[in-house]
Protein backbone atom coordinates (compact mmCIF):
# COMPACT_ATOMS: atom_id res chain seq x y z
CA UNK A 1 0.00 0.00 0.00
CA UNK A 2 1.21 3.49 -0.81
CA UNK A 3 -0.09 6.86 0.24
CA UNK A 4 -1.94 8.79 -2.47
CA UNK A 5 0.54 11.64 -1.90
CA UNK A 6 3.22 9.33 -3.37
CA UNK A 7 1.41 9.02 -6.72
CA UNK A 8 3.48 10.18 -9.71
CA UNK A 9 3.04 9.96 -13.47
CA UNK A 10 3.64 6.37 -14.52
CA UNK A 11 2.82 4.84 -11.11
CA UNK A 12 0.76 1.68 -11.55
CA UNK A 13 -1.91 0.79 -8.99
CA UNK A 14 -4.83 -1.57 -8.44
CA UNK A 15 -8.22 -0.02 -7.64
CA UNK A 16 -11.86 -0.72 -8.37
CA UNK A 17 -10.98 -4.23 -9.52
CA UNK A 18 -8.72 -3.02 -12.34
CA UNK A 19 -5.12 -2.10 -13.08
CA UNK A 20 -4.46 1.61 -13.59
CA UNK A 21 -1.55 3.87 -14.52
CA UNK A 22 -1.32 7.49 -13.30
CA UNK A 23 -1.29 9.91 -16.24
CA UNK A 24 -1.47 13.17 -14.33
CA UNK A 25 -1.76 14.19 -10.69
CA UNK A 26 -2.29 17.36 -8.69
CA UNK A 27 -2.04 18.14 -4.97
CA UNK A 28 -4.75 20.59 -3.84
CA UNK A 29 -5.01 22.50 -0.58
CA UNK A 30 -8.20 24.51 -0.30
CA UNK A 31 -8.62 27.13 2.45
CA UNK A 32 -9.24 25.63 5.87
CA UNK A 33 -10.18 22.22 4.53
CA UNK A 34 -7.86 19.24 4.31
CA UNK A 35 -5.54 18.59 1.41
CA UNK A 36 -6.60 16.28 -1.38
CA UNK A 37 -5.04 14.60 -4.40
CA UNK A 38 -6.69 14.65 -7.79
CA UNK A 39 -5.28 12.07 -10.20
CA UNK A 40 -6.07 11.03 -13.75
CA UNK A 41 -5.73 7.29 -14.43
CA UNK A 42 -5.59 5.13 -17.59
CA UNK A 43 -6.85 1.57 -17.36
CA UNK A 44 -4.02 -0.73 -18.47
CA UNK A 45 -6.41 -3.34 -19.85
CA UNK A 46 -9.11 -1.28 -21.58
CA UNK A 47 -7.45 2.12 -22.10
CA UNK A 48 -10.32 3.96 -20.36
CA UNK A 49 -9.38 7.22 -18.62
CA UNK A 50 -10.90 8.36 -15.31
CA UNK A 51 -10.23 11.13 -12.82
CA UNK A 52 -10.43 10.45 -9.08
CA UNK A 53 -10.08 12.58 -5.95
CA UNK A 54 -8.58 11.25 -2.71
CA UNK A 55 -8.10 12.63 0.79
CA UNK A 56 -4.37 13.12 1.45
CA UNK A 57 -4.43 10.44 4.16
CA UNK A 58 -5.85 7.63 1.97
CA UNK A 59 -3.79 4.66 0.83
CA UNK A 60 -3.98 2.75 -2.44
CA UNK A 61 -2.67 -0.67 -3.53
CA UNK A 62 0.43 -0.45 -5.73
CA UNK A 63 1.35 -3.33 -8.05
CA UNK A 64 4.60 -4.92 -9.13
CA UNK A 65 5.17 -4.75 -12.87
CA UNK A 66 7.83 -6.91 -14.55
CA UNK A 67 9.48 -5.30 -17.56
CA UNK A 68 10.73 -7.66 -20.29
CA UNK A 69 12.77 -6.70 -23.34
CA UNK A 70 11.43 -8.38 -26.46
CA UNK A 71 12.08 -8.32 -30.18
CA UNK A 72 9.23 -7.90 -32.66
CA UNK A 73 9.22 -10.84 -35.10
CA UNK A 74 6.18 -10.56 -37.39
CA UNK A 75 2.53 -9.54 -37.69
CA UNK A 76 -0.39 -11.64 -38.90
CA UNK A 77 -3.52 -9.47 -39.30
CA UNK A 78 -4.07 -7.97 -35.81
CA UNK A 79 -1.79 -10.51 -34.07
CA UNK A 80 1.80 -9.44 -33.33
CA UNK A 81 4.44 -12.02 -32.37
CA UNK A 82 7.40 -11.09 -30.18
CA UNK A 83 10.38 -13.04 -28.82
CA UNK A 84 11.55 -12.69 -25.22
CA UNK A 85 15.28 -11.90 -25.41
CA UNK A 86 16.05 -13.97 -22.28
CA UNK A 87 13.76 -17.01 -22.43
CA UNK A 88 13.15 -17.10 -26.21
CA UNK A 89 9.41 -17.53 -25.61
CA UNK A 90 7.23 -16.14 -28.41
CA UNK A 91 4.07 -14.50 -27.04
CA UNK A 92 1.46 -13.14 -29.44
CA UNK A 93 -0.23 -9.86 -28.56
CA UNK A 94 -3.20 -8.10 -30.13
CA UNK A 95 -3.24 -4.64 -31.68
CA UNK A 96 -5.31 -3.40 -28.70
CA UNK A 97 -2.55 -4.41 -26.26
CA UNK A 98 0.07 -2.55 -28.32
CA UNK A 99 -1.97 0.56 -29.03
CA UNK A 100 -1.20 3.27 -31.60
CA UNK A 101 2.48 2.31 -31.67
CA UNK A 102 1.65 -0.82 -33.68
CA UNK A 103 1.75 1.21 -36.88
CA UNK A 104 5.50 1.80 -36.39
CA UNK A 105 6.49 -1.80 -35.60
CA UNK A 106 9.16 -3.12 -37.93
CA UNK A 107 10.80 -6.55 -37.77
CA UNK A 108 13.66 -6.86 -35.25
CA UNK A 109 12.71 -3.72 -33.29
CA UNK A 110 13.29 -4.13 -29.54
CA UNK A 111 10.36 -3.15 -27.32
CA UNK A 112 9.58 -3.30 -23.60
CA UNK A 113 6.56 -5.35 -22.53
CA UNK A 114 5.00 -4.75 -19.09
CA UNK A 115 3.87 -7.97 -17.39
CA UNK A 116 1.62 -8.27 -14.35
CA UNK A 117 1.15 -11.72 -12.78
CA UNK A 118 2.38 -13.44 -15.93
CA UNK A 119 0.17 -11.63 -18.45
CA UNK A 120 1.25 -8.83 -20.81
CA UNK A 121 -0.36 -5.43 -20.25
CA UNK A 122 1.40 -2.81 -22.33
CA UNK A 123 4.03 -2.56 -25.07
CA UNK A 124 6.43 0.39 -25.09
CA UNK A 125 8.23 1.10 -28.35
CA UNK A 126 11.52 2.99 -28.62
CA UNK A 127 10.92 6.76 -28.78
CA UNK A 128 12.43 7.01 -32.27
CA UNK A 129 12.41 4.48 -35.13
CA UNK A 130 14.02 4.65 -38.56
CA UNK A 131 11.69 3.67 -41.39
CA UNK A 132 11.95 3.69 -45.18
CA UNK A 133 9.52 5.74 -47.27
CA UNK A 134 7.73 3.55 -49.81
CA UNK A 135 5.42 6.09 -51.41
CA UNK A 136 5.19 9.86 -51.61
CA UNK A 137 4.70 12.52 -54.26
CA UNK A 138 7.93 13.47 -56.03
CA UNK A 139 9.82 16.50 -54.76
CA UNK A 140 10.17 19.60 -56.91
CA UNK A 141 13.54 21.26 -57.49
CA UNK A 142 13.99 24.20 -55.14
CA UNK A 143 11.83 22.83 -52.33
CA UNK A 144 13.37 23.61 -48.94
CA UNK A 145 12.93 22.55 -45.36
CA UNK A 146 11.01 25.73 -44.57
CA UNK A 147 8.46 24.95 -47.29
CA UNK A 148 5.35 22.87 -46.79
CA UNK A 149 4.86 19.20 -46.12
CA UNK A 150 3.35 16.22 -47.89
CA UNK A 151 2.07 12.82 -46.74
CA UNK A 152 4.40 9.85 -47.07
CA UNK A 153 3.67 6.14 -46.60
CA UNK A 154 6.28 4.26 -44.56
CA UNK A 155 7.37 0.63 -44.96
CA UNK A 156 5.07 -0.34 -42.07
CA UNK A 157 2.03 1.21 -43.77
CA UNK A 158 1.85 4.25 -41.46
CA UNK A 159 1.48 7.72 -42.97
CA UNK A 160 3.45 10.74 -41.73
CA UNK A 161 3.88 14.28 -43.02
CA UNK A 162 7.37 14.94 -44.39
CA UNK A 163 9.03 17.99 -46.00
CA UNK A 164 8.59 18.43 -49.74
CA UNK A 165 12.20 17.47 -50.61
CA UNK A 166 11.91 13.90 -49.22
CA UNK A 167 11.88 11.23 -51.94
CA UNK A 168 10.63 7.60 -51.98
CA UNK A 169 13.31 5.16 -50.78
CA UNK A 170 14.81 7.53 -48.20
CA UNK A 171 15.05 6.45 -44.57
CA UNK A 172 13.55 8.89 -42.04
CA UNK A 173 13.39 9.11 -38.26
CA UNK A 174 9.88 9.09 -36.74
CA UNK A 175 8.79 9.79 -33.15
CA UNK A 176 6.63 6.80 -32.10
CA UNK A 177 4.83 8.79 -29.38
CA UNK A 178 3.51 11.58 -31.61
CA UNK A 179 3.94 10.11 -35.11
CA UNK A 180 5.96 13.13 -36.27
CA UNK A 181 8.79 13.25 -38.79
CA UNK A 182 12.08 14.09 -37.02
CA UNK A 183 14.56 14.12 -39.90
CA UNK A 184 16.53 11.97 -42.28
CA UNK A 185 18.32 8.94 -40.88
Amino acid sequence: MISVTDLRSGTKVEMDGGLWEVIDYQHQKIGRGGAKMVAKFRNLETGAIVERSFNATEKIQDIFIEYRTMTFLYANDDQYTFMDNETYEQPTLTRDQIGEGARFLKENVEVTVDYYQGRPLKVTLPNVVELKITQTDPGVRGDTVSGGSKPAVLETGATVNVPLFIEPGEVVRVDTRSGEYLGRA
